[in-house]
């Protein structure tokens, strides 16, 4: 029995997503809530959110019992790219790209 959860778009680099999410890959349900509350980054309380999305629709879709699931798969991908002009020395066009990240958490129950 698996339940999933995605949140799309998110004002997160996905190379800093990804040092979070690969904390709890493959964890029980209850440790990847511990180990996401408490660390004080961004991307930590967005994928905390996920996370307890993904719980909720296990428990509340398919009745699932909260205290077998574990987190299946857990992953990061690249969401859009805002792409932003800066101005630079010499007449010249800087960038600075902003970049968002899309967080699919999978839990199961063992």
């Amino acid at each position: 029995m698996e339940a999933k959860a995605i949140a799309k778009s998110l004002r997160v680099s996905p190379i800093k997503t990804r040092l979070v999410v690969d904390l709890i890959r493959g964890k029980k349900v209850s440790d990847a809530q511990n180990i996401l509350s408490n660390m004080n980054k961004k991307p930590a309380r967005l994928t905390k959110k996920v996370l307890d999305s993904a719980i909720a629709n296990a428990v509340n879709n398919q009745q699932a019992d909260i205290n077998t699931l574990y987190v299946k798969e857990a992953r990061v991908d690249a969401g859009p790219v805002m792409k932003r002009v800066l101005f630079d020395s010499r007449g010249r066009i800087g960038h600075k790209d902003k970049r968002t990240s899309h967080i699919i958490i999978t839990v199961a129950s063992k």
